[in-house]
């Protein structure tokens, strides 16, 4: 995790991103890029599962979408128009919107 922290953020992977955002680390920075990959393809993996990058996302402390507002609604933008989601990511998905 520590060589993560060092890495350039532009080189940073989707498995790089799901295990920092995992871990709470610089989720003001590293949103921003999450939420680029999602845009472009909602169920992006890392090194988990299909999807995993949208887990690492939905599963944020909602206290951190209040000091991120537009980031906030830019992901639930994102997750309201996906259907056919796995079991997982749909409870996951419905909880984040209820918020």
């Amino acid at each position: 995790m520590h060589k993560l922290r060092r890495r350039p953020i532009r080189e940073l992977t989707v498995e790089d991103l799901r295990l920092l955002i995992r871990q709470n680390v610089g989720l003001a920075h590293l949103l921003p890029l999450a939420l680029e990959v999602l845009r472009d393809d909602p169920m992006a993996a890392g090194d988990m599962f299909e999807g995993d990058l949208l887990s690492a996302v939905l599963a944020i402390n909602p206290a951190v979408w209040e000091q991120l507002p537009s980031l906030g609604r830019e992901l639930t933008m994102i997750v309201s128009k996906l259907t056919d989601l796995p079991p997982s990511l749909m409870h996951d998905t419905a909880t984040f919107l209820a918020r």
